[in-house]
């Protein structure tokens, strides 16, 4: 505890391959106490796993290493602002060690912690014998031959406790994305295992930075008011001891800090938002209150929370075949017609040949034209264009079954229909599909170690409950709206949207722009009209039992979850868009009838 009232940390990085131009920025913007860097996804995992198994040395985020610290160390240094990263992905060990070489190299004296004990790779064999349930779908655990990564997601007093003891740098395994951010504020303001509601709310600012800058104008709904993208600035997060904090972004960049930015990004990827389950709490963010605090400056009341859980999350990804697709451009009259007999047609030929080597069919296949709003299901406004993007894809059990689709896509270039055109260097190469398991392991079974400069030392995190969801309390939803003389109007009038994948499930957050239009959008956006809406992605078709949603009164808020809508999710997935990343601008086009005298000019 260094007995400060207030930090400020600047998120610089959502995801593996994300610009590193975030760096350099927050440094220039200075008065900054830390830098925090998220690099993981489940997916990422499975693709960092496969580089150790070819190299032992590889599998973590080298962009950290070589081009985030390496050109600004020097500033960082003279600066004094500590740097906590997940960037260790499958092998910290390997990225701190390069970080240290970096150090020396440089000339500079700073301490780095690393962090391990997410890795149950090695368990893999014990695990299989008492195999654990799937999740969410209850499904049955994989064939452990095929798995490629295990890790669970550890939380944030391992950082903390890194910090206590002199860390300049922090970097972890798979960690909650949140956990680099909360790991600061608890050493800062020493908060403890039971300060639930600052913990939450911790978690809550560390969520809202983990995706850099969707907190400040990126996929925003009103995407023209981000302005100069190009230079759009990342979120700086001002902390108070109390759990309040207020969100802005460094004086002349792009983008834009307002109470939607901020909303949306709340809404994110939370499923339940009272029961927004992590290591070191359980979160209720339904009550949580976004106001404007000046310009580019939006507030955030503090959260409310729940003892920890007495399980970590563990992400398990294992191979499941082999999956292929192409992307072919038509042109001309009845265009999507074409692409469509092309698409039959090279489904047709393939499966000839596969029966002809006694071979097994494809076990999915995927066609979608891009450019007549297949997107939209039942809801598309246009029967055919003159000119579409043809997405054809299919899986199999083997690298062969999945080239052949790529072989004879390629090979019938001169007998398709015509106005065929495409943009490539070369056909492309049949790649493994790599699916997710998840499930919980008991804290008590986890050993957390916390390396300083080589000095190793055993954390014992607290063991937490059960959480028990029987006990929330849910909100009283808004009141039903009167209704006389209502226009109908598109929900993007009324609302911001933001939209993002949980495995399979989609996640779709709705904020009112307005409080007194949320009672309207509530009565029209019920389970029934958004499975309505998805039913063509969701299995089993319009099947309102597949859409949960949940009231944010804070927020004046919508929260939907809809399972089994996502063909799998990730690179699992054949759809063009494997993580609902456009689910929400989808469900803004949605009629809302509201009162003549509320609604907004168009």
């Amino acid at each position: 505890m260094t007995g400060k009232n207030t930090i400020r940390i600047g998120g610089a990085s959502g995801y593996w391959g994300e610009s590193a131009t975030a760096t350099p920025q927050l440094l220039a913007a200075g008065g900054l106490d830390y830098i925090v860097f998220d690099y993981l996804a489940e997916i990422t995992m499975s693709i960092m796993a496969r580089a150790r198994d070819k190299d032992p040395q590889a599998g973590y985020a080298t962009d950290f290493v070589y081009s985030v610290l390496k050109p600004n160390l020097r500033d960082i240094t003279r600066q004094g602002v500590k740097i906590i990263s997940n960037a260790g992905g499958v092998n910290p060990t390997s990225c701190g060690a390069a970080v240290r070489a970096l150090i020396k190299e440089q000339g500079l004296n700073l301490k780095v912690a690393i962090i391990t004990g997410d890795d149950l790779i090695d368990r893999k064999d014990a695990i299989a014998t008492t195999p654990p349930r799937e999740l969410y779908s209850d499904g049955e655990f994989p064939d452990k031959e095929s798995i490629a990564s295990i890790n669970t997601y550890l939380g944030a007093f391992p950082i903390a406790n890194a910090l206590d003891r002199g860390a300049d740098i922090v970097i972890t395994g798979r960690s909650v994305d949140s956990a680099v951010t909360l790991g600061a504020c608890i050493h800062e303001f020493g908060w403890r295992a039971d300060d639930w509601d600052m913990l939450a709310s911790g978690c809550l600012a560390g969520h809202i930075l983990e995706c850099g800058p969707q907190a400040t104008g990126g996929n925003f709904t009103d995407w023209e008011a981000a302005g100069d993208i190009a230079n759009i600035g990342y979120p700086i997060a001002e902390i108070s001891s109390d759990g309040g904090f207020t969100i802005t972004k460094p004086v002349n960049t792009g983008g834009i800090v307002n109470v939607g930015t901020v909303s949306e990004q709340l809404v994110y990827e939370i499923g339940d938002p009272q029961a927004y389950m992590l290591p070191d709490v359980v979160c209720d963010f339904s009550d949580v209150t976004i106001t404007q605090d000046g310009d580019n400056r939006v507030h955030v009341s503090p959260a409310k929370g729940a003892p920890a859980p007495d399980t970590y999350k563990t992400s398990l990804t294992y191979h499941d075949g082999y999956r292929a697709g192409m992307l072919l451009g038509f042109t001309g009259v009845d265009a999507s017609r074409k692409a469509c007999a092309f698409a039959d047609a090279v489904f047709g030929r393939s499966r000839n040949i596969l029966r002809q080597y006694n071979a097994a069919d494809f076990s999915e296949t995927s066609i979608e034209v891009i450019g007549v709003e297949s997107q939209y299901g039942d809801f598309s406004n246009i029967d055919s264009a003159r000119e579409v993007v043809l997405k054809i894809a299919a899986k199999h059990d083997d690298a062969m079954g999945a080239g052949l689709l790529l072989k004879e896509i390629a090979g019938m270039g001169l007998a398709t229909p015509p106005g065929l055109s495409g943009f490539s260097f070369g056909r492309p190469k049949p790649m493994p599909v790599v699916r997710l398991f998840s499930y919980l392991t008991a804290k008590d079974t986890i050993t957390v170690t916390v390396d300083l400069e080589g000095e190793a030392t055993s954390f014992d995190d607290k063991p937490g409950i059960a959480f028990n969801s029987g006990q929330i309390v849910r909100p009283k939803p808004p009141a039903a709206p009167n209704q006389d003389d209502l226009i109908e109007t598109a929900l993007i009038n009324l609302a911001w949207g933001r939209s993002g994948d949980k495995g399979d499930k989609a996640n779709i957050g709705v904020i009112a722009r307005d409080g007194a239009y949320l009672p309207y959008i509530w009565a029209a956006l019920t389970e029934q009209a958004v499975a309505k809406r998805f039913a063509h992605f969701i299995e089993g078709g319009d099947d309102a039992s597949k859409v949960q949603r949940f009231f944010l009164p804070g927020s004046n808020a919508i929260n939907f979850l809809i399972d089994a809508v996502l063909g799998g999710g990730g690179v699992a997935s054949l759809r063009n868009d494997p993580q609902g990343k456009a689910f929400a601008q989808i469900l803004l086009d949605h009629p809302i009838p509201i009162a003549r005298s509320l609604a907004p000019n168009p």
